[in-house]
Parts: C-alpha cells; structure tokens; sequence
C-alpha cells in the first residue's frame, strides 16, 4: 500500500537507475514491490531486462482505459514493473492533457493498486514538475528528489527547501515535508563533488536519505540490463543502495502478514 516516488528537478541525475535499484533492494528486504514508469523516456524497464523493442505498457495507453492487471511484467529480481509503455512526443503532450482534464484517468487505477495492503510501489516520475508528480504526491509515504552531486543540484536546493519542485501553489507547500533527498554521483576524489556534496548534507540536514557513490559498475549493470546487486552486490555502489533502502523502510509501516494479491502477474 505505501507509494514511493522518485523524481528530480533535472533530468540526467540517474532517477530512473536509483529507483530501479532501489526498488530491488527492497524487494530483497521482504518487501513485495511494484515499481511503476510514469516517465515518457519509458527506460525503467531496461534495468530490468525487458527487450527494448517491447514497446507495451501502461501510461502510454492510460487514455484507452487499459487495465493495469493485463501489463504487469513479473521480472526475474523479483520485482513486479508496469512499463510506461513506447510513445512519440504527440503522444506525451496528448497523455498530459487528458491526466489534466481528468486526474481520475490516473488517480483511479492508482487507488486500486494501492489498495493491495501488502504491496510497496516505487514511481519513476518525470523530471520536474508534472501532472503525474502533483496528482502522485498526496498519495505518497515520501517524494525521493534525486540530486547529482555537483554546483547546479547545490544550486537547485531552495526549490526543495520552498516546495516548487512539486509545482506551484498550496498543495507544493503542504507535501514539501514528505520530501527526501538522495544525491547521486558523489566523486570523494573530485574536490567539486566532495563540496558540493557536503554543502547540501549540511543544509538538508535529516532530509537527506543517502548518497550513492560514482562507481563504474552502475553503468555497467545498466548496460548489461541488469541490476547493480546482482552484479557486483559487494561494490561501495550497492552498499550505498542497501543503505538508501533501509532509510526508506524507516519511514514506512511494517510488512504486514503474507496477503496473497487477488490479480496476477505476468
């Protein structure tokens, strides 16, 4: 039942590749997890091994009605993934508008998922401000912001301090307290990153959730469609995940008893 989503000020700081790993990791942890892409980009399903010339999905067909129950992908870490599914710009404007016009289109489809009370989803938004992000936030346990640990993200904080990195508005102001941060990246060799990352630790304070280090081996796992426990559990990348994981757990309410979910997956 609880929903995490992680989302960014910016692309490029590797949301997808933390939500993805971070899913796995607490999957590893006992946790049943769904892991959902609302991201266009539609590359959530790379790390877990879906070809990429599997187009299908959920988000790219939500304005059709699709059940959610007929896209659910069971993947071989265990995590159960809905694909955003292929779209062209066209489409991604189109899927916007209508999410506008009618939240219910998506606020629907999520209650029930969320109904599951042994499930723990984990959202890949898209960077920035979205329909998706505002209509996601109220039903959310935390927002996870990912940030790189460089100049712009130290330069991007008082967004998160302020709230408009959940957009404008009331509703921004009264979620920005379920607000995390993970920065992304951190290079304790490069002097640039090293201050950048203690600048931000020192001004989020608690907020913030971890830190994931610059390892080769993140990329490597993506590149092989994989994911990073699975090939290189013991590198400092996957101990910084593990870490990350447990914070997260920290904040949500205990596995409940074994609940057997009324909808398969595939």
């Amino acid at each position: 039942m609880p929903l995490i989503c992680f989302a960014s000020p910016k692309g490029g700081v590797g949301k997808t590749t933390l939500a993805a790993n971070v899913a796995d990791a607490l999957r590893r942890n006992g946790r049943r997890v769904l892991v959902m892409d609302f991201d266009p980009q539609n590359t959530l399903r790379l790390h877990f091994g879906v070809p990429l010339t599997d187009g299908a999905g959920f988000m790219a067909d939500l304005p059709k009605r699709p059940d959610w129950r007929n896209v659910v992908r069971q993947t071989a870490s265990g995590v159960m993934l809905l694909p955003h599914g292929s779209i062209d710009i066209r489409g991604t404007l189109g899927l916007s508008h209508a999410i506008e016009r009618d939240p219910e289109l998506l606020a629907a489809p999520m209650r029930a998922i969320l109904a599951d009370p042994g499930l723990l989803v984990i959202a890949d938004t898209p960077p920035g401000a979205s329909h998706a992000l505002n209509l996601l936030a109220p039903m959310s346990q935390l927002v996870v912001a990912v940030l790189l640990a460089d100049a712009t993200s130290a330069a991007l904080v008082p967004d998160i301090d302020n709230g408009r990195f959940l957009g404008a508005g009331t509703m921004a102001a009264l979620f920005a307290g379920r607000l995390r941060v993970v920065l992304n990246g951190v290079d304790p060799n490069a002097r640039l990153s090293r201050a950048a990352a203690e600048t931000v630790a020192r001004h989020l304070g608690p907020r913030l959730l971890g830190a994931v280090c610059r390892e080769e081996v993140v990329a490597e796992a993506l590149a092989a469609q994989r994911l990073v426990l699975d090939i290189a559990p013991n590198s400092r990348a996957a101990e910084d995940l593990r870490e990350i994981a447990r914070g997260v757990e920290a904040a949500l309410p205990p596995v409940p008893e074994p609940f057997q979910a009324s909808w398969g997956a595939r």
